[in-house]
């Protein structure tokens, strides 16, 4: 089979190395891995079952090998590629190329046993985290606000420097919860707020994702036993619990993903809060934060032991509250394990 690749982790996961500039080309039994000087010290201690190529010139030298090859197509991924990057290499050479939507995705969607326990290890790691931030937050939180609260949320996840993030940290606090993708404003931490938190690490270049909606009072954890003054909130609450534990008790290989989405959005649907559960059940997660499988409401995808993804059902009330609980599950013997 023969592919080219631009994104990062596609080429990573080829060849166990990546960096900013660089092409990597599949063509027959032979690989390329084509970056530029800057680049050469690590690219050759790294790059495994490609020849690496140094020239800064990626499209040319990618042009080169192609005419040397006489490879009749190659498949690409239009995500992957700007218009002027695709055009330079297709332009020059007489070949077929096969555009393929998430070709990379599509490869790496059924994780190895290997990936499986980094990807475990990841989760570990994040849950370990969120344990250090509540006592973080517990400690100094209360009287900052979101700005702070999401700066010192990157120090405590990260363990300050020593993981990479997976994703910039959601820190939202009451009304600015109600947003799924919220972004920090000067609401300032007080006790008995509602307090979401969305966030993961990356363990070898593998990421983790985890969601946790709690009370905030002075004793508070973010674990998934939450008790709330309000009564909306609690039952609003108890229901994304509920639709979330019942998502990883029934899920099973075999069961299309849309039916995987079923489990949650039915139970919020009849408490009556269906209209306020925005976003689908979850989506998979590997060398990309957000990768398939995609658990939502018209994925056909048929769920396969070794996939990773989360479950992660929300109600989200404008200017009220928002409510998020979020775990990653891996497909093991049929059923879904949380990491």
């Amino acid at each position: 089979m023969n592919y080219m690749f631009k994104d990062e982790n596609a080429m990573y996961y080829e060849c166990g190395y990546s960096c900013d500039n660089a092409l990597y080309l599949s063509l027959g039994s032979e690989a390329f891995f084509i970056t530029d000087s800057r680049y050469t010290i690590d690219a050759t201690q790294n790059v495994q079952g490609a020849t690496v190529v140094i020239n800064g010139d990626l499209y040319t030298e990618a042009v080169n090998l192609l005419k040397k090859s006489r490879v009749k197509k190659v498949i690409f991924d239009p995500k992957e590629w700007s218009v002027d990057g695709f055009e330079r290499v297709s332009s020059e050479v007489k070949i077929a190329f096969d555009p393929q939507v998430d070709f990379s995705h599509k490869k790496r969607i059924i994780k190895s046993d290997e990936e499986l326990k980094i990807i475990a290890k990841a989760a570990k790691l994040g849950a370990k985290a969120f344990k250090a931030l509540a006592k973080e937050f517990r400690k100094n939180g209360f009287g900052e606000d979101e700005y702070t609260l999401t700066y010192r949320a990157k120090g405590v996840l990260g363990d300050f420097g020593k993981y990479d993030l997976s994703f910039d940290p959601i820190v939202a606090i009451n009304a600015n919860a109600a947003k799924p993708h919220a972004t920090p404003t000067s609401t300032k931490l007080r006790k008995n707020d509602l307090l979401l938190v969305d966030a993961g690490l990356k363990y070898k270049r593998y990421c983790s994702d985890r969601t946790r909606t709690v009370q905030a009072d002075k004793y508070f954890m973010f674990d998934t036993n939450q008790s709330f003054k309000s009564k909306k909130i609690q039952k609003a609450y108890d229901t994304v619990l509920k639709a979330h534990d019942n998502a990883i008790i029934k899920a099973r290989s075999g069961m299309k993903a849309k039916n995987v989405d079923a489990l949650t959005r039915d139970i919020v649907t009849k408490a009556g809060f269906g209209e306020f559960y925005v976003h689908s059940t979850g989506h998979g997660v590997g060398l990309d934060i957000h990768e398939m499988p995609y658990i939502s409401t018209k994925s056909d995808t048929v769920i396969e032991d070794g996939m990773v993804y989360t479950i992660e059902p929300g109600i989200y009330i404008p200017g009220e509250f928002g409510i998020r609980i979020e775990d990653m599950v891996a497909m093991v013997d049929g059923k879904a394990v949380v990491l």
